[in-house]
């Protein structure tokens, strides 16, 4: 967009605080297991959509697990158009270990407190306040934009991106692209550095279950066919793995980005060439880019046995496996040889990774939003360790980009407050998010 751009007005910056606060407040917490609902939530950002001229389309597939979708029609009908998404449901809470309520919306000194402040009722909040912008100053996206609120995003999103993509793809029709979580959040290794990683990829979700058979029997006797043992050997195997580097183009991109900013001379191609040694050079940097230059198995949970005194028939352990883009195959073969003969395992949830190209004009206009925001920051790619929305919205050939803009300031964690307790996030953070957001939707 030209530079005489003017972007949003001051009563998007008042009500991008608002909405944050107003829907941390709507208890969305997803238990798992079936056990949210996103309704109220829902029918708050259709309400403030349908404010804006737009014609809000509510739909579940579960009472009380709704999604919204939108469409703002560009001006350009030849145009591909662009997804903006953003998921209504939060993790738990313990209010107990908080400072503040995680569910009062608090805002204290500058600063909105509560769950979902990051994750990611800001980003909801940042796309009403633009949209509503746009209505108040007659502005029109040269390319169609559709605005999906999920529910589920925290679990399986079977209620939520996945029933929308399955069920309903007629309204992402023309969508080729599209931009939510995990994005363009500012991050500071180093005094006077300050990075904005823009996700372009994801690992795959491969959540497996493992289930070990045997014999049953009496605590006290010799039993060489105990499913415990065996289940016990396996996860043994698997935490103990060390996997293999793969370096996907994004995290390829992200490395040699980083290694130049650090004026580090590598070059990834070369004979002995070792990540691990250049991670090293690149100190706190490196956290963005360690957890996704490997396939990853991590054991979380057991299951066994009833009675200290009886050895069980039958032992259940789950792990969070996850799959760089082209490591699914080994990723298998490899759970194939540590589960081993007595121990099968199988997919308890699996999503597909994701690589979206950085040499793209839209990672382009992504990195030029946020550097006219903040001149003296660094965009960088990065893939994300876990996975988000767009891995169903893939489905329908979207590809999808991490992008939900934040400055914050250096004593604020992005890592930390995801998920943790007393996530909060600056108003000017919000504000900063507002600009750098209209400002890229309008030159998309």
């Amino acid at each position: 967009m030209a530079e005489e751009d003017p972007g949003p007005d001051t009563t998007a910056l008042d009500e991008v605080v608002t909405f944050t606060s107003e829907l941390i407040r709507i208890d969305t917490t997803n238990r798992g297991g079936g056990d949210c609902r996103e309704r109220p939530a829902a029918e708050y950002v259709a309400e403030r959509l349908a404010g804006a001229g737009l014609e809000p389309t509510l739909l579940e597939r579960t009472p009380g697990r709704t999604n919204v979708v939108a469409r703002i029609p560009g001006t350009d009908p030849t145009a591909d158009a662009l997804l903006v998404h953003g998921h209504l449901d939060v993790v738990p809470a313990e209010a107990a270990d908080w400072a503040v309520h995680p569910f009062s919306g608090e805002v204290r000194d500058g600063v909105v407190w509560g769950r979902g402040a990051v994750d990611m009722k800001n980003m909801d909040a940042m796309v009403l306040a633009v949209v509503r912008s746009w209505a108040r100053q007659g502005v029109r996206p040269r390319r169609d934009i559709v605005v999906a609120y999920t529910a589920d995003e925290e679990a399986s999103a079977e209620d939520g991106s996945g029933f929308l993509a399955d069920t309903h793809p007629g309204l992402f029709e023309g969508c080729t692209e599209g931009i939510s979580e995990s994005g363009a959040f500012s991050f500071h290794p180093d005094p006077g550095m300050t990075l904005y990683p823009i996700a372009a990829g994801e690992r795959g979700t491969a959540w497996l279950k493992l289930t070990a058979h045997g014999t049953a029997g009496h605590g006290s006797k010799v039993n060489h066919a105990n499913a415990v043992t065996r289940l016990a050997a396996a996860v043994a195997r698997i935490g103990a793995h060390e996997w293999p580097v793969r370096l996907t183009p994004t995290v390829r991109a992200a490395l040699t980005e980083l290694a130049a900013l650090y004026g580090i001379d590598t070059d990834i191609d070369a004979p002995g060439f070792d990540t691990d040694v250049l991670l090293e050079k690149l100190g706190p940097a490196a956290a963005l880019v360690r957890p996704t230059v490997r396939n990853s198995a991590n054991p979380t949970m057991l299951e066994a046995g009833y009675k200290v005194n009886v050895i069980p028939g039958h032992a259940v352990a789950y792990v969070d496996g996850r799959m760089l883009p082209g490591g699914e195959d080994e990723f298998t073969e490899t759970m194939d040889m540590l589960t081993g003969p007595d121990v099968e395992w199988e997919f308890h949830h699996r999503e597909v990774p994701l690589e979206a190209p950085v040499a793209s004009p839209t990672f382009a206009k992504l990195r030029a939003a946020v550097e006219r925001f903040d001149p003296a920051g660094h965009v960088v790619p990065f893939a994300m360790s876990g996975g988000t929305d767009a891995k169903q919205f893939s489905r329908l050939g979207i590809t999808g980009y991490g992008f939900s803009p934040l400055r914050l300031p250096p004593e604020l964690d992005y890592a930390a407050l995801f998920h943790g307790v007393d996530e909060r996030v600056p108003v000017d953070a919000l504000h900063f998010g507002v600009r750098v957001l209209d400002h890229y939707l309008r030159s998309a």
